[in-house]
């Protein structure tokens, strides 16, 4: 049976709003689910995404997606919060369609709320090939292949 989703879609920064309708974000975060889920997934802006960065990881500056994840049993809890000026400058200098790049950022955020990290080799290595397995599923290209 296919993981349950109860997403909440929030545009703090309203920039890319039509590139993310609520059917796309839910349908590439159930194919990286493998239980059911209630996720918060808000866009925000460069100052909001530093501040966040800042006091939560000691980090002074906006990355593209933080996962603070809450449960993972029975259901998964957590926010996602994607920084829209980051990965916007991420997809241009990258060569990624934008699209392509936030399926992939919620992707990696869900399973940073799952359990899943890359801080060793060896995790970074099994997340990023689940990733891509998550990626391919939904037709998009491998995301770590260098263009």
């Amino acid at each position: 049976m296919k993981p349950t989703l109860s997403l909440s879609l929030q545009f703090a920064d309203k920039r890319h709003r039509d590139q993310l309708p609520r059917h796309k974000v839910a349908r590439w975060l159930k194919a990286a689910l493998e239980s059911d889920a209630e996720l918060t997934v808000r866009i925000v802006d460069a100052e909001e995404g530093q501040a966040l960065n800042r006091d939560y990881r000691q980090k002074d500056y906006a990355t593209n997606v933080l996962t603070f994840d809450y449960t993972q049993e029975p259901v998964v809890m957590a926010d996602l919060i994607l920084c829209a000026p980051v990965v916007e400058r991420e997809a241009q200098e990258q060569h990624k369609d934008l699209v392509a790049h936030y399926a992939h950022m919620l992707v990696h955020g869900a399973l940073h709320a799952q359990g899943w990290d890359h801080l060793e080799d060896d995790e970074a290595q099994a997340m990023e090939q689940r990733e891509r397995e998550i990626m391919a599923a939904l037709g998009f290209d491998d995301p770590y292949a260098t263009n």
